[in-house]
């Protein structure tokens, strides 16, 4: 007995190693090359100093890449039996923050955890893509094509959709809106009734301008023509619009950006990081910095086409848009390309709760890869 129980320990122990080997350290260390060029940007921030933004940004990727290292060893048959209590614990911090939330700049959306000022919005984008992978993995195509069964999926996406948007926060909300949908296409939802959802929006889109609030009704119009108020709402787009002219082809220089520490650029630790990345490092820094970001986004895609099981595809399809997401929003953003929308630059932008979820989401990512042959169920007719 002693011996079977020698001998059970010491196989869990050869799982657990040999699921570490299968680790791709090229994405850890293709993530790390990216949460280094963040902590050089915001060591430029701090203007030249690792206080008060890069010294942050290091500890917090550290606990995040032993975070992500974990939750890759745990088997993706129990990730996906507990998405759903995931789905609605971000479901229930979504209604605390707008009880008991921290107010800033005129948003409800961060709550006190401890030494931790959470934001769930971003949370929930992670438990969302779980909760629809849950749903669909052993639908077959048939289920999946009657609207009936689509109507579950389309209300867990709603749900906290419309929370976001109370607090208010359009562009994660619109974000969260787009991820759900990519699970949906992802799952096989055919292509008419995401035209006749794209026709629907088109017709309340001009009702839904006018309930907007002042402050976003005037991020469009400022976006349409940002010169109609240089002192004011068109004020961030000018600045970030000369910041990334003046960086030229090579840049300024790391710590020579004039826009960034003149204090000239608005949010340059967060929002507009990218700007300041491009005035220093020109535009063959700001290339090499979206090529870096891209690749991460062609391997959650590569894991979704590699994966066996339902689950394992739409987790890393939901996980690759929502990455890819952040990437275009904040980067069109900061080109003048669409509205500024308050989108963080993952894993190079400050904050917390933007590196905790990346690296939760690479965590799943990876347990994706590594359970990518798991036996997950039977197709449901």
């Amino acid at each position: 007995m002693i011996f079977e129980k020698r001998l059970l320990t010491r196989d869990r122990g050869l799982g657990l190693l040999s699921k570490f080997w299968q680790v791709p350290w090229i994405f850890v260390v293709l993530v790390s090359m990216i949460a280094a060029v963040g902590y050089v940007a915001l060591y430029s921030a701090g203007g030249g100093s690792a206080e008060p933004y890069a010294a942050k940004h290091a500890i917090r990727f550290g606990f995040g890449l032993v975070m992500m290292i974990s939750i890759a060893m745990i088997d993706i048959k129990l990730i996906a039996k507990l998405s759903w209590l995931g789905y609605l614990g971000g479901l229930a911090l979504l209604v605390l923050v707008l009880l008991h939330g921290n107010v800033g700049k005129g948003a409800q959306r961060w709550i006190d955890i401890g030494p931790l000022q959470l934001q769930p919005s971003e949370l929930m984008k992670i438990m969302l893509v779980l909760a629809l992978a849950a749903w669909f993995h052993r639908a077959s195509w048939e289920r999946v094509g009657n609207p009936l069964f689509l109507i579950p999926a389309g209300i867990m996406i709603l749900v906290p959709v419309g929370l976001i948007l109370k607090q208010p926060n359009l562009g994660t909300a619109l974000i969260t809106g787009v991820v759900g949908t990519a699970v949906l296409w992802a799952a096989g939802v055919r292509w008419w009734k995401f035209a006749a959802l794209g026709a629907a929006i088109a017709v309340a889109a001009p009702i839904a301008f006018e309930h907007l609030h002042d402050y976003q009704r005037a991020r469009i119009t400022t976006f349409l023509d940002p010169e109609s108020d240089p002192l004011g709402a068109g004020y961030n787009i000018i600045q970030s619009k000369i910041a990334l002219g003046s960086g030229g082809l090579w840049g300024k220089g790391f710590l020579q950006g004039t826009q960034g520490h003149l204090n000239f650029l608005p949010e340059k630790q967060t929002d507009f990081i990218f700007t300041m990345l491009a005035e220093e490092f020109g535009l063959v820094g700001a290339l090499t910095v979206l090529g870096l970001l891209l690749l991460v986004v062609a391997f959650c895609f590569m894991v979704a086409f590699r994966s066996r099981h339902q689950f394992g595809r739409l987790l890393a399809v939901g996980l690759g848009t929502n990455f890819f997401l952040y990437v275009f929003v904040n980067v069109a953003m900061v080109t003048g390309s669409i509205p500024v929308g308050g989108v963080p630059l993952p894993l190079i932008s400050h904050g917390g709760s933007a590196m905790l979820t990346t690296m939760l989401g690479f965590g799943l990512l990876l347990s994706a890869h590594i359970h990518r042959d798991a036996e997950l169920g039977v197709t449901q007719d």
